[in-house]
């Protein structure tokens, strides 16, 4: 093992090494202090996941720390899961280059926490094991519910995937001018490992140690901002509209969603997305007990939002800087470099020069890893642990379980390689809000009803939830973004760029109908089974450390 990982550094060395000092316009000089940060938090991380993995002995340990995280860790570790790429880079991006859209992207984020904290989390604690799929087929067939869940959680991490893969490319393409595909690539070795040696519980400290650095730097790039405008929110928003070409229309919608029915679906996809997302969910099993699961939510809320406030003014603070004469440095051709989604890294640089750049990209590229690990995590489980362990081989092992995993790790951790390249040109805002709206429709309906509706049969979860995943997926596809804009078509199929709207209605309406004409004595059967799992999911009682409550 501490071969294999001296292996890795060393190829992390060579790689930022092998960056070229002589750019030409589309690339920068080599960033001494960034480099330095970045080796020392990839040698740090490999030490966790070299002590993480002298402790992960069993199934458990795998997939949820053994259940010894407490409350406040987890509430870190959730928030530094959900405090992606799409929300750092991303939405500063997007709020530079659009405005108050950008803000509502935000808000939306934050809007899901609340549904987890009083319908969720302690339900999800109480009934489940491993993945959320334990709770959707406690009385439903285990093989129907679980593969319908495996596809709905792959679709949702395979997406999510890409946005912090393009994330990281652009971020190392941009400091060390190495070539996209490159640091795509290196990003996806070092998920690997982290998650095959480490397994979650080395996943939930590289997320908590990311999360402080992230809340840290952002805090203080957020309190440079203000300092330049004497604290003052009005001087920032008037030179950010003097500064931006669309003039005083950045402070009102309209900018980035045009349409009533965009809006609302967006809005839909990333409230009930949230409480659809595989590896959030997965972080509830980490803990002891029911009581543990609530204060993580209660943590993670705070933290989480907290966050989006001072996105908000980094994001118009980057409007304000960059846009000056000072920022026209940071432009190639009249675009900015490495894109919109690299704004608050160059404004990093702009208020705090080279030290303070290579801390935010160190942060920024731990961010990506973190979240990567735990998505790669989530991916591995719903193979091994639902598909596998579940319905394939019911009396695997543990040790069969776990390796089944970690040969999934390194087929999920090629495939986001792969997309990461093909999609480099996406605003990775736009495609965390595909996975969110994936996950809002497949995985939240089937979730939800499991825990409150009496009468949802297996029929209907079945077939309602392949309907719902399948309308969102070919929605997406045959979008203005998929089918104009990657496949080159002239016109979409359909009009909406987020499907949401239609694909979670589709779903409800769907699980409800094929429910409802289930008459069959199975049907009945687990119907009845529900007051038995009603009273686990409010009392705990059966569920391993949910007595506590």
């Amino acid at each position: 093992m501490l071969k294999i990982l001296g292996l890795i550094a060393l190829f992390a060395i060579a790689a930022f090494a092998a960056g070229d000092a002589n750019f030409e316009a589309t690339k920068r000089d080599l960033n001494v202090p960034a480099i330095i940060m970045f080796l020392v938090f990839i040698l740090g991380t490999l030490g966790i996941t070299y002590w993480a993995a002298q402790k992960t002995k069993s199934a458990s340990d795998f997939y949820t720390a053994g259940g010894g995280i407490s409350g406040f860790q987890n509430g870190l570790a959730i928030a530094g899961d959900y405090m992606s790429a799409a929300a750092f880079l991303g939405v500063s991006g997007l709020i530079y280059l659009k405005g108050y859209d950008g803000v509502i992207y935000a808000v939306s984020f934050l809007v899901g926490w609340p549904i987890i904290l009083f319908f969720m989390a302690e339900k999800l604690r109480n009934l489940g094991k491993f993945t959320f799929a334990d709770i959707a087929a406690y009385r439903l067939g285990q093989k129907e519910i679980r593969t319908l869940a495996a596809f709905g959680s792959l679709s949702v991490v395979v997406l999510y995937l890409i946005a912090q893969m393009v994330g990281a490319g652009k971020l190392i393409q941009v400091l060390f001018g190495m070539e996209y595909e490159f640091a795509v690539l290196l990003v996806g070795v070092m998920m690997i490992i982290y998650v095959t040696f480490g397994g979650m519980l080395a996943t939930t400290w590289v997320q908590i140690i990311k999360a402080c650095l992230l809340l840290s730097g952002v805090s203080f790039m957020a309190i440079l901002v203000l300092y330049n405008f004497d604290f003052s929110f009005e001087s920032l928003f008037k030179n950010a509209v003097e500064n931006h070409k669309a003039g005083e229309s950045i402070l009102a919608p309209g900018g980035f969603i045009s349409d009533p029915v965009s809006a609302i679906s967006l809005g839909m996809a990333l409230m009930l997305g949230t409480a659809g997302l595989p590896h959030v969910l997965m972080r509830f099993f980490t803990v002891g007990n029911a009581k543990e699961a609530r204060k993580s939510v209660v943590y993670a809320t705070g933290f989480v939002g907290y966050f989006w406030i001072i996105i908000t003014v980094v994001g118009f603070g980057a409007i304000a800087f960059l846009n000056s004469a000072d920022g026209a440095q940071y432009f190639v051709d009249g675009k900015l470099f490495g894109g919109n989604n690299m704004a608050s890294i160059h404004l990093s640089h702009m208020l705090g020069g080279n030290a303070f750049l290579g801390f935010i990209s160190a942060v920024a590229f731990a961010t990506i890893l973190a979240v990567v690990s735990g998505l790669t995590l989530a991916g591995a489980s719903a193979i091994s642990h639902d598909i596998y362990a579940n319905v394939i081989n019911p009396n695997a092992t543990d040790e069969k379980i776990v390796k089944i995993s970690k040969i999934t790790v390194v087929i999920v951790g090629i495939v986001g390689v792969v997309l990461g390249i093909a999609f480099e040109s996406q605003n990775i805002a736009y495609m965390v809000g595909l996975a969110f709206g994936i996950a809002a429709s497949a995985n939240f309906p089937i979730l939800f009803l499991s825990i409150y509706w009496r009468g949802l049969t297996t029929r209907g979860a079945f077939i309602g939830g392949f309907i719902g995943l399948i309308t969102a997926v070919t929605l997406v596809i045959v979008g203005p973004i998929v089918w104009v804009q990657i496949l080159g078509n002239a016109e979409a199929l359909f009009p909406y760029k987020h499907p949401a709207l239609f694909s979670v209605t589709i779903a409800f309406v769907a699980i409800w109908f094929f429910s409802k004409t289930d008459n069959s004595q199975r049907g009945k059967d687990e119907k009845e089974m529900f007051r038995a799992q009603n009273v686990r999911a409010n009392t705990g009682i059966g569920a391993a450390g949910a007595v506590d409550h």
